[in-house]
């Protein structure tokens, strides 16, 4: 078990806790565009992929691996998902207008909205989404399928970062850290899992 280095004030989990806050306040501010949320996430979890090989995970690293790749393929991935939000949210407002058949509807664009979430979000945790963003979708896809209970993690981390902000809005903030090391997390257990 590792212990602490001369002169270190914390062990070397809370400095991973503190590394985890420190890339989530920088994605957050990142992702205040809205369209770069994709790339921001994407940096976030290459970032922290890279603190499990020994590399710094620091706000000045993501935002030096940021400002390499916001190029127009990431710009694109973010309009695309913007108005994909956009879309579920005025169906599901349609759906709540009590049309005839809303409820199943409302079931329905909820599920289809949940399954988009849920590949999306392990693309950006694919190593592929800092290049190519195609080939990172299909091989979300590919998991999300193969991989349903990554798929289920996916989700639980979302519904947990959506819960903490909303209890209190602050953690609104802090949230985009723990969710990129849970996609982050999920990404490399299947890619654990595939290699045994």
């Amino acid at each position: 078990m590792p212990t602490r280095e001369p002169g270190e004030v914390f062990g070397p989990r809370m400095t991973l806790f503190a590394d985890v806050l420190s890339v989530g306040l920088a994605t957050a501010v990142a992702c205040l565009p809205l369209v770069t949320a994709p790339a921001a996430l994407s940096s976030a979890s290459a970032v922290l992929r890279g603190a499990g090989e020994g590399q710094p995970a620091t706000a000045g690293r993501y935002f030096a691996v940021l400002r390499r790749r916001l190029r127009v393929g990431d710009l694109a991935a973010g309009g695309v998902a913007l108005a994909g939000a956009l879309l579920l949210a005025a169906d599901l407002a349609l759906a709540g207008a009590g049309l005839p058949g809303a409820g199943l509807f409302a079931v329905v664009a909820a599920a289809i909205g949940a399954c988009a979430l849920v590949v999306g979000l392990r693309a950006c945790a694919r190593p592929e989404s800092l290049t190519d963003w195609p080939a990172a979708l299909r091989g979300a896809a590919r998991n999300a399928v193969a991989d349903p209970g990554g798929s289920a993690l996916v989700l639980l981390a979302v519904a947990t970062a959506v819960l903490g902000a909303w209890m209190m809005l602050p953690l609104a903030f802090l949230a985009p850290g723990p969710l990129a090391l849970a996609l982050t997390a999920v990404d490399v257990r299947l890619a654990g899992i595939s290699e045994s």
